[in-house]
């Protein structure tokens, strides 16, 4: 680690010191992509502090060493480009002394980015889930995470055919909706062979309505999750590990936070209600008021069906109970059956 990071900064470093950094809101997710370290170091007389974080093989598109590296060294080029987002460091491979290298006789990838302090988003829903009131500070996260997705929507993207090739890969692609759904241990309770063929069935009809869309191919984070967001001082925030490219479906974004709020919702009061229905019926308006972006409710919801098989998923969330997954499958076939998606409709969807 040493020589590697004297070989980042062009200095002499002292004092290095590496451990495991846990998530401190991770909660009953039973699966990741990967256990992050953080290194405490002196350069030059200062304390520095970073993050070292490497993809683990898997069956989410990550099988093959270039899998591995192909999403690290896009993450080093295209984390500083988002305003917000922490900035990398430097990448570079393990190799097979277990030397940490710049490359070229690489055997594994990592990332080093700037060391951020903050507190996980995901622990504010699981407050309001523990039975806390919502509270002003809540309304007005919501409320900076909702302006902030509006204003990184607004850049254009470059290419209306990433955008064919974006919702190409949210069907087929290793972490998306094939990749998840071939994760699932079958048979599972309700859920069976004939269930998830039947989701893949509506979801490949959907990338045909959208796929002409490319007018709407904008900046976007793409991994827009509670646990992806560090808060400090109260609308302070930084966010984390934006995946899958720089260009993309503004939808996606937005599916990707407002399904934990109802996800919160559902495993505290089984429907969407409450604290958590004021969060996320007042970030849909919102987010539609600001942006005049009123299409997205015609494609967000293969976006939805994505993230509900996460979260659906016995490996991701293996302690869910069934009643609760059923629930999950129910919103996401719904969703998917419309042809407009209506925020005020999201316990008919469920079934709640």
């Amino acid at each position: 680690m040493r020589p590697y990071l004297e070989t980042v900064h062009g200095a002499a470093v002292q004092d290095v010191r590496v451990s495991p950094l846990q998530g401190g809101a991770a909660g009953d997710k039973g699966y990741g992509y990967g256990i992050p370290l953080r290194v405490d170091y002196v350069v030059a007389g200062e304390a520095r502090s970073a993050v070292l974080e490497t993809v683990r093989s898997g069956p989410f598109g990550h099988e093959h060493m270039s899998d591995r590296a192909q999403a690290l060294l896009w993450a080093h080029q295209a984390f500083a480009r988002l305003p917000r987002h922490v900035p990398s460091i430097g990448v570079g491979a393990v190799r097979a002394d277990g030397a940490l290298q710049s490359l070229a006789e690489a055997e594994e990838f990592f990332i080093v980015t700037r060391f951020v302090a903050g507190r996980e988003y995901a622990g504010d829903l699981q407050r309001l889930r523990e039975g806390a009131a919502l509270a002003p500070l809540d309304q007005a996260r919501a409320d900076a995470l909702c302006d902030y997705l509006v204003e990184i929507h607004a850049v254009r993207g470059p290419d209306p055919g990433l955008y064919v090739r974006r919702i190409r890969e949210l069907i087929g692609h290793g972490e998306c909706i094939f990749g998840i759904s071939d994760s699932y241990p079958l048979p599972t309770g309700f859920i069976t062979a004939e269930l998830l063929r039947s989701v893949e069935r509506q979801c490949v009809d959907w990338r045909w309505r959208l796929r002409g869309r490319g007018h709407r191919l904008r900046q976007v984070h793409g991994d827009f999750h509670p646990w992806n967001l560090l808060f400090r001082e109260r609308t302070d925030f930084t966010v984390l590990d934006r995946s899958r490219g720089e260009w993309g479906e503004p939808a996606d974004d937005v599916a990707c936070l407002t399904l934990n709020y109802l996800f919160f919702s559902l495993r505290r009061h089984g429907r969407l209600e409450g604290g958590f229905e004021t969060l996320f019926r007042g970030f849909w308006d919102r987010y539609l008021e600001h942006s005049a972006d009123h299409e997205m409710l015609e494609v967000v919801a293969p976006f939805y069906a994505f993230r509900a098989l996460v979260i659906a998923s016995p490996l991701w969330y293996p302690s869910l109970d069934e009643t609760l997954r059923r629930r999950i499958f129910d919103f996401l076939q719904a969703v998917l059956g419309e042809t407009r998606f209506d925020p005020a409709r999201v316990n008919d969807y469920c079934g709640a």
